[in-house]
This record gives C-alpha cells, structure tokens and sequence, in this order.
C-alpha cells in the first residue's frame, strides 16, 4: 500500500500550493500548529473562502492541528487589501453576530476529537481587550513605516489614501500569530497569496518577540478559466449560508463548472482521491457532454457544506429540471426544495378535479385562459411528467405527488408547482 502523501506533497498535487518559506517542508515533518483565519465581513463565508478552509483540512488529516481563526477583533478594522477604497465599519454587535455564524461553518469542516483535535479561535478575545500604548510598545516598536509602506496591501492604496486604522491592520495580523503561538503552540499561517505581506509580519513578530521560529505558507487565489472572478455568478456571491444560496443553487453553481475548470476545483475542493480524479478527468475529456465530473464535484462539495441529504436533495431536484427526471419519483424533501425555486401556488381542489387552464393561469405560466388553451392544443403543457390533451385536462386527486403537489411544466424548461387542497 502506497505511503499517503506529505501536507505539502498533497496540496501541492492539488495545487493548492503557492509560496511558502524556506524550510517549510523539514518543518512540517513533525506535527504543527497551523491556523488560518476569516475576517466576518458578511454573515456567512462564501466559496472563495473555500481553498484556506481545505488548507486546513488537509493539515489535519496529514497529522497536523489545524485552528480557525474567526476575526470579530480585525473584523472591526478591515483588511485594506484587496481594496480600493476604505472600508466601512461595522458595529460591534453586528461582527459579533456574524462572527458566530462563520464560526459555526468553519465547524462543519474539521474533526474536534482525538489527538490533534481542531480549534476555532475568535481573536476578539485578545484584541478587543488590548491597550493602545501596549500595542505600540509591544507590536508596533518591531516594525518601521518603511517596512510596512512596502507591503504590497499598504502600497495598492497609497494614491487613493489609506487611513492610519486599516494602516495598522498588519499589526493586528501579526499580533494573532504571535497570541496563537503562545496560546496554542501555533507555528505556520496558511492563507490566500495576496496575504503574503500580513502573514510574513507575523512572522517577523514571533521571532523578534523571541517566541521562537514560525513559517507561512499561501494558497492560489482562485478565478475562472473565463478570466472572471471565481464564486460570483449575476445574483452575486455563492454563500456558504443556506439562507443565503439554497443547496440547489449552491450545488448547480459547481454542476455549472466550465469543463477547464472541473478539473482544478476538483483537486481544491474535494478529498477525493488521486486515482478516482484522474480517472474523472479521463472521463471529461472522452465524454464533456455527460459532465460525470460537475456532478460529482457539486455532490462532494454540497454534501461537505451542507450535509448528505441537502445534496441528495439539490441532486433529486437539479436531475428533475435539467436532466429529464420522472416528477412521480421526486421525495418529499425534494418537492419542498422546488418549491423555494419555480414559481409557486395554492389551489382548492373540487371533488371533480381541477382544469388544467385554470392551474396555468393561477401560477402565471400562461396569461390568459385563452393563451392556455393555445398552449395546451399545441402539446406544450405538462402535468407530473405526462403531456395534457385538451380533452383530458383535469387534474384530480389520483396521481398527486407527495403533499398533493402537481408539477406544471409549459416547454422545456417552465415550471411551476401547485399544491392543491380539499375544500
């Protein structure tokens, strides 16, 4: 049996390895402390976050004790990088909220028991209680303005003005490496590559502190094959919130993934093994039209996110919209699903049964009796999968789906879902 990989033979196959200091690889050969933290600038992480949560992950299995660090302190300031202009600041009340969400999702990730137990940390608990002379006494008399101008976070905003606060967000960057190495024994920082500068700080601040030796490692920032920003699509942000994108559009978003895509997310975002994405790969490149390895990466990374039954759920319904599923197999947690997607309605079912017209009428798929008439003559309207003529157009009770649903579809790709009640 082969000898599993090394955490940076492992990330580095999946190409999740960017840049990392010298001497990393003979570091890691004995378990480490190693963290990555999350700033809640929203109430919940979206998939761009995904890659440093998988970092930590794959530390973890590798032996090592992975913490996440939830930033309701830095939260509070804002990391200028990335950023062309100032942030706005949000209340304390409202980081605190949104800290505990993230915490809670960065929970579903990491293995809490055995030997190298994850943590998640907030760094609220020591930043918000630090004393402005300490930090300057302690933090801020290790590094000069020279050294900070040049960090690359500082320098992209010098022409449009950076204010001292998000200035001295590197501090504070710094500060949690250091508090993390003395609380947790935690040695290496994982982060995105436009991080570098924040992370060395750190570094920096561990050594001269005399805490003793650290390293820092980067991951790639992710984009398209398109060139556009990977984890946005015309809604906006892909939410790692279930209240913010459902496990259908969440799991549709990677079923979406350009076919030169697929290949790399699958390496970032699963654990699945070498052998089995290879074999993928092989089988996308045969075969792009059956997209075998969207599929399989929207099951793996929704299952991961939101739990098996949301991603067997988010499969029933995607299989039943886009890949011709029989309605009358849908379950009953599928039917729910649909129904936060397509237009919906609520309808009294006479004991005779219902007209098929007036359902198109009443969910908006035709905009008149006449027009659904039309539509009905010309073989385009359908009823839990079954084409309706016009002389048998009524729906009764017999045949409902679960919950006593009937699915309408006008075309290929209009529907609608009707629940219909007793009198």
């Amino acid at each position: 049996m082969a000898q599993p990989l090394s955490l940076l033979d492992e990330l580095s196959w999946r190409g999740l390895l960017y840049q990392h200091t010298e001497g990393i690889g003979e570091w890691l050969a004995t378990p480490r402390g190693i963290y990555a933290g999350f700033d809640p600038t929203a109430s919940s992480l979206h998939v761009g976050h995904l890659l440093p949560v998988m970092g930590l992950v794959h530390a973890q299995r590798a032996g090592h004790r992975a913490v996440a660090l939830v930033g309701g302190g830095t939260g509070l300031i804002g990391d200028p990088g990335g950023k062309t202009t100032e942030r706005p600041l949000s209340s304390v009340d409202q980081v605190e909220a949104q800290a505990q969400s993230i915490r809670a999702q960065l929970e579903r990730f990491l293995d809490f028991s055995g030997a190298n137990a994850a943590r998640v940390r907030d760094n609220a608990e020591w930043l918000r209680p630090l004393r402005a002379i300490d930090l300057m006494r302690d933090v801020g008399k290790h590094f000069t303005v020279n050294y900070m101008l040049a960090k690359d976070s500082v320098q992209s905003r010098i022409d449009a003005g950076i204010s001292y606060t998000e200035f001295s967000y590197m501090l504070l960057q710094a500060y949690d490496f250091l508090e993390l190495k003395r609380r947790d024994e935690v040695s290496l920082q994982l982060g995105g590559s436009d991080q570098w500068g924040n992370m060395t700080a750190g570094m920096e601040l561990i050594r001269r502190s005399g805490a003793g030796d650290a390293h820092v490692m980067t991951m790639p920032l992710m984009m398209k094959a398109d060139g556009t920003k990977f984890g946005k699509t015309e809604g906006g942000a892909v939410w790692l919130d279930a209240s913010l994108t459902s496990p259908y559009r969440f799991y549709q978003f990677w079923v979406n993934s350009d076919d030169r895509d697929v290949s790399r997310f699958l390496r970032f975002l699963t654990l699945l093994p070498h052998e089995e994405i290879e074999a993928l790969d092989q089988l996308s490149s045969a075969h792009p039209e059956r997209r075998e390895a969207q599929r399989a990466l929207a099951r793996e990374v929704t299952t991961r996110v939101h739990g098996a039954d949301a991603a067997r759920v988010a499969e029933e319904v995607s299989s039943l919209l886009f890949g011709g599923a029989d309605a009358r197999t849908l379950s009953a947690g599928a039917i729910d699903a649909l129904g936060r997607e397509i237009p919906t309605a609520d309808v009294a079912l006479p004991d005779e049964g219902v007209d098929v017209l007036d359902l198109l009428t009443e969910t908006k798929l035709a905009a008149s009796r006449g027009a659904a008439k039309r539509l009905v003559e010309q073989g385009g309207v359908y009823v839990n999968g079954t084409r309706v003529a016009m002389g048998e157009r009524t729906v009764t009770s017999a045949g409902l789906l679960a919950g006593g649903h009937a699915l309408l579809r006008k075309g290929g790709r209009d529907y609608a879902l009707v629940k219909l009640t007793g009198r």
